[in-house]
C-alpha cells in the first residue's frame, strides 16, 4: 500500500513536494495553459490548512543540465500566486546554502518554490548526492507529480530514500482513477488511441487488444497501421523493429476499429484542396489529416454503448480548423455519454479538449501523457514503486 499525505502530521514540518509544473509557455515566457498547476492546488491548500512549511520543486522544459533563462520558474510562481491568492517565495537555485537557509526559515503556511530541477544534469541522471541535497531541505517528501513517475530521476526516486514519503492528493487521484481501468473496468470498455508516435503507444494498443471491448484508432498512428497493412499507399515511417511488432498484432481482431475514410490534402495547411475519400483511394501524394464522416459515425455508435471510455490522442490534425472535426465530434460524443466513466490524458488531448471547451466534462483528466500510457500498459512506475517501500 502507498501512504498518502493524510497519513502524516505535517504541522510545523518542512514538506518537500515534487510537483509537475512542466507547462507550455507563450513566446513571452508566460504560462499558456495552467492545467497542470491547477491540478496540484488541492495538495498545496491541504498543506496550508494543516500549517505545514511548504517547499515546491519541479522541472520545466528540457534545459539538459544548463541554466536557460526563459525556463526559470518565475512564470509558475506568478500563476501559483494568482491561483492561491497569496505571496510565494522563490529561490534562484534548488540546492545550496542559500536554498537551505530559505527552507529552514519558512514559517507555517509559507511556500518556497525552488528553481528548475533540470538546470542540474544530476536530476535526470538520478545522482544520489543531488537527491540527498534536495532531501535535506525537508522533513517529509510528497510526490504529487504523476507525469514524472515513469522516470528514474533524483527528485522522483532518489529523495524518498532519505525522507518519510507519501503520495499527494493528485497522485492518489491519478492512481485510483487509472486503476479502475486496469483492475475492474466497467463494460463495455472503449479505448480511443490517436496521436502521432506509434512507438509510444504500441504497448497500450497490445494491452487493450486483450482487455478492451473496443479499440478505436485514429491520427497518424492509424495511418501507419493502414500503410503497414497495405490498405493505404506510402512508406512506413516506423523502424524495422516497430514494423515487425505491428505485423505481429492481430489487426483482424473484431475489437480493433480503424478508419474507413478520411480527409486528405497535399499538406497540413490544406492548400490546394481538401478531399474526403475512402482509405483505399488515398493518392500517393496526399496525406491523411483527419478521420472521415463514415468513421465518425461508426466510432460514435460504439462510444454510445460504452460504460467506460479512455481517450488518448487526437484523431487528426485538430490544430487546423479544416481538420478538427474528427477529434471534436468524437470528444463531444464521449461527453454526451452520461452513463460512462470518462478518462482522457496526454498533452495534445488535453489541449484539444480545452480548445473545444470539453475538459470539465470528463470524470478524470490525467496530467501525465507518457506516464498514463505506461500505467495503462501495465508497466511498473518507479516513482510509485518507491513509495510502496515506506
Amino acid at each position: 500500500m502507498i501512504k498518502t499525505i493524510k497519513d502524516f502530521d505535517v504541522k510545523n514540518k518542512r514538506v518537500l513536494v515534487r510537483c509537475d509544473f512542466n507547462v507550455p509557455l507563450t513566446e513571452k515566457g508566460e504560462v499558456e495553459d495552467d492545467f497542470k498547476i491547477r491540478q496540484t492546488i488541492p495538495t498545496i491548500k491541504y498543506l496550508i490548512e494543516n500549517n505545514a512549511k511548504i517547499i515546491l520543486m519541479s522541472h520545466l522544459g528540457e534545459p539538459y543540465g544548463k541554466i536557460i533563462e526563459n525556463l526559470r520558474l518565475d512564470c509558475v510562481k506568478n500563476s501559483l500566486e494568482k491561483l492561491l491568492n497569496i505571496s510565494i517565495k522563490k529561490n534562484s537555485d534548488c540546492i545550496g546554502k542559500e536554498v537551505k537557509k530559505a527552507a529552514f526559515n519558512l514559517k507555517p503556511k509559507e511556500i518556497l518554490l525552488l528553481e528548475n530541477l533540470r538546470f542540474y544534469k544530476e536530476e535526470e541522471e538520478n545522482d544520489d548526492n543531488f537527491a540527498k541535497q534536495l532531501s535535506e531541505l525537508g522533513e517529509i517528501y510528497i510526490n504529487d507529480a504523476f507525469a514524472t513517475c515513469h522516470r528514474e530521476h533524483a527528485s522522483v526516486v532518489g529523495v524518498p530514500k532519505y525522507l518519510p514519503s507519501a503520495a499527494g492528493l493528485l497522485l492518489e487521484k491519478e492512481i485510483k482513477a487509472l486503476s479502475k481501468v486496469l483492475e475492474n473496468p466497467w463494460r463495455p470498455l472503449v479505448v480511443i488511441i490517436g496521436g502521432v508516435k506509434i512507438e509510444n503507444k504500441l504497448k497500450l494498443i497490445k494491452n487493450f487488444l486483450e482487455k478492451a471491448d473496443h479499440l478505436l484508432i485514429g491520427g497518424k498512428i492509424a495511418n501507419e497501421l493502414l500503410i503497414i497493412k497495405g490498405i493505404c499507399l506510402g512508406n512506413p515511417a516506423s523502424t524495422e523493429k516497430i514494423i515487425k511488432e505491428i505485423e505481429n498484432l492481430n489487426l483482424t481482431s473484431s475489437k480493433l476499429h480503424l478508419p474507413i475514410d478520411a480527409l486528405v490534402s497535399l499538406n497540413a495547411e490544406g492548400e490546394g484542396y481538401v478531399r474526403e475519400t475512402a482509405l483505399g483511394k488515398v493518392r500517393k501524394e496526399e496525406i491523411i489529416l483527419d478521420i472521415g464522416p463514415h468513421t465518425i459515425e461508426i466510432f460514435s455508435r460504439i462510444i454510445e454503448e460504452a460504460k467506460m471510455i479512455v481517450f488518448s490522442g487526437p484523431l487528426g490534425y485538430f490544430e487546423n480548423p479544416l481538420f478538427e472535426k474528427g477529434t471534436r465530434e468524437i470528444a463531444e460524443k464521449i461527453t454526451k455519454n452520461h452513463k460512462a466513466f470518462k478518462i482522457a490524458g496526454g498533452g495534445d488531448t488535453v489541449f484539444a479538449l480545452s480548445k473545444f471547451g470539453l475538459l470539465d466534462n470528463f470524470d478524470h483528466v490525467s496530467t501525465g501523457g507518457g506516464a498514463m500510457l505506461n500505467f495503462l500498459s501495465g508497466e511498473k512506475m518507479p516513482g510509485i514503486e518507491i513509495l510502496k517501500n515506506e
